[in-house]
């Protein structure tokens, strides 16, 4: 072996006979653990899971069917700690949970930092709640009680209260004495806080700093004093933008008088933007949460609401078609070519409303862009109107031959697909003032204004025109 070639280390967290090479579990392990646990062999089957790590039997949990997520969690309860329910879906940690004494869940919630443990504990029956809260030590009660009185998806949720905070007139010597003389220190943090006698924080330290700063220096000499503060009410969703916008690790949560309270850390943040972006694209879609371990009756409640809306914007477009049957009647191709103008103006309504909705999300659309991107989205409908009109004019010439049948179809087609980019702008912008979410309610109104312009436009030309067969 040369100087620079390294042993190869064998590591038992991810053996290659459990995961694949995109570090999801294979099938036939799956299938292996499952099997083990139909046969009664739970030696075997805690065996198999035991290398894995707290996220891989997480999802070891998802991909099992519910009616075998008992018996499994029977054969491996000694390796279902709080790491591992912190890692799992909602619907099926709270399948686990149920089977669960409120004693067993506080013994859960007492291994893990806050902000984990009111994860487990907010979806609980409010009888449910009070009695694992009983069963909590004194402290992680009162820290847990404090964070379910915040609103839900606020930083006052999201935040963790383990974390260090040392006054400013310390030095490094005394922080770094402080941190190794106190055992029941949390040991999972980056930065310290620096508070002033009112536990207000005035500047944050790196570890970094401190190891590479003389211990004599004091801590306000060392610290950084420009920080990102994050109030206790803040929504979770602003609090992603925040540290996506200013590249932040971790960051303090303060309360209503400016005291710090808690602490919010990037990966949190990881979980609340994978989230929040499926969220916003399912709810455009009208499809819920859109998550594969949801009830069915649930899915189906939801998904039935927004194809009844659907519905009844889909009559209030046949209404517009009704208005002209006379036209329909004499000029049959109306009825063939219809359905492409207003099926084209929903696809470029959806475009727009897609990137507004984006922008507003992230924060890229305010006040003071608004006007512009107005005439943005004016400018480009108005150029996809007229290419797609001249396409659609000359393909329906050169099948029918019929000239004025071609100017109608393209000027219909420039007119909604200006309607779509307005609307798809327009839509969220209105919504969003109203402070109603712009992606659960948009696609409804975009939709029947693309049905309906479209019909209108298409069969209005049509009989202004005095199209007849």
């Amino acid at each position: 072996m040369s100087e620079l070639e390294l042993p190869k280390v064998e590591t038992d967290t991810q053996p290659e006979n459990q995961l694949d090479r995109d570090d999801h579990l294979r099938p036939e392990f799956v299938r292996a653990v499952l099997d083990a646990v139909e046969d009664g062999d739970d030696e075997a089957a805690r065996a198999l899971v035991e290398p894995l790590h707290p996220a891989d039997i997480a999802d070891l949990f998802e991909l099992t069917p519910q009616e075998d997520r008992a018996a499994l969690a029977r054969a491996v309860t000694d390796l279902l700690d709080g790491d591992v329910f912190a890692e799992m879906n909602d619907y099926v940690r709270e399948d686990l949970i149920d089977a669960l004494t409120p004693t067993e869940v506080a013994d859960l919630a007492s291994e893990l930092d806050t902000d984990d443990a009111v994860a487990i504990i907010e979806d609980m029956d409010e009888d449910e709640q009070r009695a694992v809260l009983r069963a909590l030590d004194p402290d992680d009660r009162a820290a847990i009680e404090e964070a379910l009185s915040y609103p839900e998806e606020s930083a006052g949720r999201l935040m963790q209260r383990e974390l260090i905070a040392v006054p400013e007139h310390w030095t490094v010597g005394d922080a770094i004495d402080y941190l190794r003389g106190h055992e029941e220190l949390t040991t999972d943090f980056w930065e310290i806080f620096v508070v002033d006698p009112a536990h207000k924080p005035i500047g944050t330290c790196q570890l970094s700093w401190m190891l590479r700063t003389p211990r004599g220096i004091a801590m306000a000499d060392v610290m950084k004093r420009e920080q990102t503060l994050i109030p206790v009410d803040m929504d979770q969703e602003e609090v992603a933008l925040r540290f996506q916008k200013y590249a932040l690790i971790s960051a303090a949560v303060v309360d209503h008088g400016g005291r710090l309270v808690g602490m919010i850390t990037v990966d949190d943040i990881v979980h609340i933007i994978s989230e929040e972006a499926g969220e916003d694209t399912l709810r455009l879609a009208g499809a819920g949460d859109g998550d594969i371990n949801e009830p069915i009756g649930l899915t189906v409640r939801t998904r039935f609401t927004w194809l009844v809306v659907n519905l009844g914007t889909a009559m209030v477009a046949s209404s517009v078609v009704g208005l002209f049957q006379g036209t329909i009647a004499s000029f049959a191709l109306l009825a063939v070519l219809m359905p492409i103008v207003s099926g084209m103006g929903g696809n470029a309504g959806t475009q727009t409303l897609a990137v507004v909705v984006r922008a507003l999300a992230t924060n890229q659309l305010t006040s003071s862009n608004t006007v512009r991107m107005i005439g943005r989205e004016f400018r480009i409908a108005a150029a996809n109107g007229v290419m797609l009109g001249a396409l659609i004019g000359c393909g329906t010439y050169v099948i029918f031959r019929n000239t004025d049948l071609s100017l109608v179809i393209a000027a219909a087609m420039l007119t909604n697909n200006l309607v779509a980019g307005l609307s798809g702008v327009l839509v969220p912008i209105t919504l969003d003032k109203f402070r109603i979410d712009p992606a659960v309610s948009s696609a409804v109104f975009v939709t029947t204004m693309t049905d309906t312009m479209g019909f209108f436009s298409f069969l209005g030309l049509a009989s202004l025109w005095g199209l007849h067969g």
